[in-house]
């Protein structure tokens, strides 16, 4: 009995950020909301008969909110592949104020960094320039309802419905646990939170409490946003020691038979060097060819390694992949630059 009150507890006090939400004020209400929608009623039963949610509460939810026609624009695809640009990408990203940034976060948190490399087995540039490329160390962590977002992408995104109805359901268990309102939660426009970006489903699957005060806050602990990037790198598969990428010289043009158009490491170095181009490591060896195309201008070929397939997780790109190893590698030798100058 002492045990089945304090489950009927507990189960009580999981509803709380729930009704607690804040109210509207006048006129702040969307003119369009989830009240009537089919998809949000189906996904509010489902959530009750799976996860014990009140339904009617969820409905609550998705009455106080709207589609987001912004978010539904900054998920498009680009239109025309004339519009990627390695080399304006890269300028973004691998860039002196950014590396001028990283330095100072990385000597600010300096000992939590190097407690998670050596926990994790992760470069200590790699966490930093992640965090970096992400949220310029946390100044920029977004500015969207979270909410609001993943029901808009799950209920009004077609090619990704899915995958944003499992984001939303993370979403709602999260904020469940940690005893938050979901609509007082604030990031991007595809719903990833706080100083490292992650999406609700790798929070709750890979971040951690390493600042240790009880609680996974990746929104205002930098420690546990240090910790959970480089667990979130571990648990892909980081090989620590090895290397991440490889440049082929520039105008190297490979064979139609070794292009791809994903990360997998299906070129083995044997191939390479039958093609005339030079692999790194032992003939068994694996490579992703990566290709970094900027209009007008030489396309530039990488062999990723297993580590570059690993940061790629993070976001499922080779530009963004290559932008934090490059930024990573600006970061480390910039800090060896003033380690010998002896600042």
């Amino acid at each position: 009995m002492k045990h089945a009150l304090r489950r009927s507890a507990a189960r009580i006090a999981l509803f709380i950020p729930l009704l607690a939400a804040p109210a509207f004020a006048a006129g702040a209400r969307p003119q369009e909301t989830f009240a009537n929608d089919e998809q949000a009623a189906a996904f509010a039963a489902d959530m009750a008969q799976r996860h014990g949610f009140r339904e009617a509460e969820l409905k609550s939810l998705f009455a106080a909110t709207g589609p987001n026609a912004s978010v539904l624009s900054a998920i498009q695809p680009a239109a025309s592949a004339e519009r990627r640009s390695w080399q304006r990408y890269r300028e973004r990203f691998v860039n002196d104020r950014r590396s001028q940034q990283g330095l100072l976060f990385w000597q600010r948190h300096a000992a939590t960094i190097a407690k998670a490399s050596a926990i994790y087995g992760v470069p200590e540039e790699i966490i930093v320039a992640i965090i970096g490329v992400e949220t310029e160390y946390g100044r920029n962590t977004g500015r969207y309802s979270v909410l609001q977002a993943l029901a808009t992408l799950a209920f009004r995104y077609t090619p990704r419905a899915e995958f944003f109805r499992g984001e939303l359901e993370n979403f709602l268990l999260l904020a469940r646990e940690n005893r938050q309102s979901p609509l007082e939660i604030k990031g991007s426009y595809a719903g990833a939170i706080g100083i490292p970006q992650f999406m609700p489903s790798s929070q709750r699957r890979f971040a951690v409490d390493f600042d240790g005060d009880g609680q996974i806050d990746l929104r205002n602990s930098p420690e546990d946003a240090i910790g959970s990037v480089a667990s979130f790198l571990a648990q892909h598969g980081w090989q620590t020691g090895a290397p991440v990428a490889h440049p082929l010289p520039l105008g190297t043009e490979p064979p139609t038979e070794l292009t791809q158009t994903d990360l997998t490491l299906r070129q083995s170095a044997s191939a390479l060097r039958r093609a005339g181009l030079a692999a790194p490591g032992p003939d068994g060896a694996r490579y992703a060819m990566v290709d970094l195309v900027t209009p007008d201008a030489p396309t530039e070929y990488w062999l990723g390694e297993q580590n570059f397939w690993v940061i790629s997780r993070y976001n499922r790109s080779s530009f963004y992949a290559m932008a934090v190893f490059q930024l990573g590698e600006k970061l480390r030798e910039e800090k060896q630059a003033l380690l010998a100058a002896g600042q």
